[in-house]
């Protein structure tokens, strides 16, 4: 599952669920007129992962979950409020595709890009990072929220 970039999984799901949105006995159900506030959270979102690799960029640090080790610990900007702003903004992306379209079903991509990043993504990275940077990744862990 690592193997398929975080961004590529948000946009997968959220095809995905559209797709099952469109299957019989579901794409009779009313859609949710809720364009709007699936437009806000998309531009929230964006603008999360912007300020984010800015961050990461400025750090000198890796972007890719994949990569052996990092550059720097960055624990300033966005994440000294969640130590996964990108993972948050991609939920929240998909959240708000989901209210994009206004399809209930598409309300599982946020619930399992949730679930993918928590389990999936974030162990084997917060894993690198205690053995590259141990006690100074164990403070920051004690002080920063994995979400929020």
């Amino acid at each position: 599952m690592r193997r398929i970039p975080p961004p590529l999984w948000a946009l997968l799901l959220l095809g995905a669920t559209w797709g099952l949105s469109l299957a019989p006995g579901l794409r009779d159900w009313p859609v949710l007129q809720t364009r709007p506030i699936g437009l806000s959270l998309i531009a929230v979102a964006m603008a999360i992962v912007f300020f984010a690799i800015v961050q990461f960029r400025l750090a000198n640090t890796q972007l890719l979950p994949e990569s052996k080790t990092n550059n720097s610990l960055v624990t300033d900007g966005l994440y000294a409020f969640t130590r996964n702003p990108m993972y948050l903004a991609m939920t929240v992306f998909c959240l708000g595709g989901a209210l994009w379209f206004g399809r209930m079903p598409m309300l599982i991509a946020p619930v399992a890009m949730f679930a993918i990043a928590n389990w999936v993504f974030i162990p084997f990275e917060e894993a690198k990072m205690r053995r590259q940077f141990g006690a100074a990744f164990e403070g920051y862990c004690l002080r920063v929220r994995r979400w929020l």
